[in-house]
């Protein structure tokens, strides 16, 4: 059974266990899905209020049907990422008792750590999309859950470093520098834009600017 729809008890206890997942890679993608309820959740306390008024309440809707659907994604990505680290660990299990086998074995575990570094690429990705719906929320969303709409971004940056670390890993296992050279550059300047966003929400929240 996949993890989504088991406890959170029992997640916590396959990461806490001598397990080799759920880890790091899995976590980063919960963390963004919980940036991504929070987020719906600023965004269901501000449509239907009559005290904000209908421009408001739409760019809220928007907010809240892109948040649902990046949240959805990294829900599945809690698996996926359980599921290629499955296939690393068989890749490096492989025999290697003969040249054949060597170069065989070396092969699949290119392929699949190229696949593997997919999944915290993606966590990225869809993290840094929600960090943008944090900030528009800041403005657009209910002031009364405003914590809410920063511990959103908090946790959404926080996400995209985690995943970071999960994409580096892998990279450094990874041959081929031309691909490796192209993640880092296309990854690069979320992760400078994204802490700036992160930075500007708290501050904001914390002067009182909103």
């Amino acid at each position: 059974m996949l993890y989504i729809e088991q406890s959170i008890k029992k997640y916590l206890e396959d990461l806490s266990a001598k397990l080799p997942a759920p880890g790091g890679g899995s976590v980063a993608a919960l963390t963004g899905a919980l940036a991504g309820g929070l987020i719906s959740m600023v965004c269901n306390f501000t449509i239907g209020n009559p005290k904000f008024p209908d421009l408001q309440q739409n760019e809220c809707m928007g907010i809240l049907s892109s948040a649902g659907s990046v949240r959805e994604e990294l829900c599945r990505l809690i698996d996926e990422d359980v599921r290629v680290y499955g296939k690393v660990s068989i890749a490096y299990k492989l025999p290697k008792d003969t040249e054949e086998q060597k170069a065989k074995r070396a092969i699949v575990i290119q392929e699949v750590l190229k696949e593997a570094m997919q999944v915290p690429e993606q966590i990225l990705k869809l993290s840094y999309q929600l960090l943008e719906l944090a900030e528009k929320l800041l403005e657009a969303g209910n002031p009364g859950l405003i914590t809410d709409t920063g511990m959103a971004a908090v946790l959404s940056c926080a996400a995209m470093e985690s995943a970071l670390l999960n994409v580096e890993i892998n990279l450094s296992s990874i041959t081929d520098k031309e691909f490796t050279e192209k993640t880092r550059i296309a990854l690069k300047p979320l992760m400078v834009k994204g802490g700036a966003i992160k930075y500007e929400v708290v501050k904001k929240i914390n002067r009182g600017k909103y």
